[in-house]
């Protein structure tokens, strides 16, 4: 009786399962025909195919507590949103709009007086097209109500002290002078080894958390308490939805940063923080295997950040964010994303990327 009892309630989620699998690989053989017949509509129709490539369920029980006690994240509804991910194999939740309510957040960390750092490089010509936007909606929309500290770094002292930043009451700046290498890629992989430093001499004694972002971005709309965790990545915007094959980690076997066919997601460097504590432990295991492929003559293919995929996929992080975090509208109309957070700058790489 028992066995006749249990198969009918297994069957739905192993038929689903499999529809699932199913339905994943006939989109991906109709990306790789319509791009092999026609590349030029076959780029824009992947961009918009790709988003409607199913996403793994969030399988975790309703009412399911992640921490122990009365924490604000025990209040995530993981299931308000059936058409995407809402939290990860190991149990951590990925922030979708819908998912939090934001007054619960705030209520709870100003009862705990928490102050937040934020780390930001402009060198060279991204100090001059990218970090007075970037301040100025910060300003506005990230941690509202709560005290920051702006930590930025430039080359050029003199040129950041004449731009017109007026920050509000609830904000310091702090501004430092970095040193400009020759290629972009070795101004991009040494800000791990600087901001590393800086959790030692700065922030572990004003801050309780960090967050760490490309200054070529703006804030959009709310960026905020509900993001402060213990280790928090970003969904890269352009993978969120694509098989894990299609994934840039790094291939070399040489390279500290290696992941071949492993991992969970693809993260992006443009953000990631947490608490001072697992930021500094985050920049320093990366900055170390930084160092161990320069001493082989060896480079990661996507430099900082295939070191934070890696690093993310050996200690995972215990909160995730979704693509409203950190957008690129190059990719067009997605039906998942309600809300932009944080959008990505027109690139100009040909002025930015000069060196000279």
């Amino acid at each position: 009786m028992l066995l006749k009892l249990k198969l009918p309630l297994m069957a739905p989620r192993w038929l689903s399962r499999v529809k699932y699998l199913v339905m994943k690989w006939k989109f991906i053989l109709l990306f790789l025909t319509i791009f092999v017949i026609n590349p030029e509509l076959g780029l824009s129709f992947f961009r918009f195919m790709e988003g409607l490539l199913p996403m793994d369920m969030c399988h975790l029980p309703k009412g399911f507590k992640l921490k122990p006690g009365n924490h604000v994240d025990n209040y995530l509804d993981y299931w308000s949103r059936t058409d995407v991910q809402t939290c990860t194999k190991w149990k951590a939740p990925i922030l979708w709009d819908g998912t939090f309510n934001p007054t619960h957040y705030d209520e709870m960390y100003k009862n705990q007086n928490v102050v937040i750092g934020l780390t930001v490089f402009a060198v060279g010509k991204y100090l001059d097209l990218y970090l007075e936007t970037f301040l100025a909606s910060a300003d506005e929309h990230f941690m509202p109500g709560f005290s920051v500290i702006y930590y930025v770094f430039v080359d050029d002292l003199l040129k950041f002290e004449r731009l017109n930043l007026r920050p509000s009451a609830r904000s310091k700046v702090k501004s430092f002078q970095v040193k400009v290498h020759k290629r972009w890629q070795d101004i991009s992989m040494s800000r791990m080894e600087t901001i590393s430093k800086l959790i030692e001499d700065h922030v572990r004694h004003e801050a309780s958390h960090v967050f760490c972002f490309d200054v070529d971005q703006r804030f959009q709309g709310r960026f905020g308490t509900e993001t402060l965790s213990e280790s928090v990545a970003v969904l890269h915007a352009w993978y969120y939805r694509r098989p894990k094959f299609m994934y840039s980690y790094d291939h070399n076997p040489q390279s500290a940063a290696y992941l071949g066919t492993k991992g969970d997601f693809y993260y992006h460097a443009a953000v990631f923080g947490g608490t001072w504590q697992s930021v500094w432990n985050l920049t320093e295991s990366c900055s170390r295997g930084i160092l161990q492929d320069k001493q082989k003559n060896v480079e990661a293919v996507w430099h900082d950040e295939s070191h934070l995929n890696k690093y993310f996929w050996l200690h995972k992080p215990t909160k995730v964010l979704s693509p409203e975090y950190c957008w690129d509208r190059k990719i067009g109309w997605r039906w998942d994303i309600h809300v932009v957070r944080m959008l990505w700058s027109v690139k100009e790489y040909d002025i930015s990327r000069q060196t000279d």
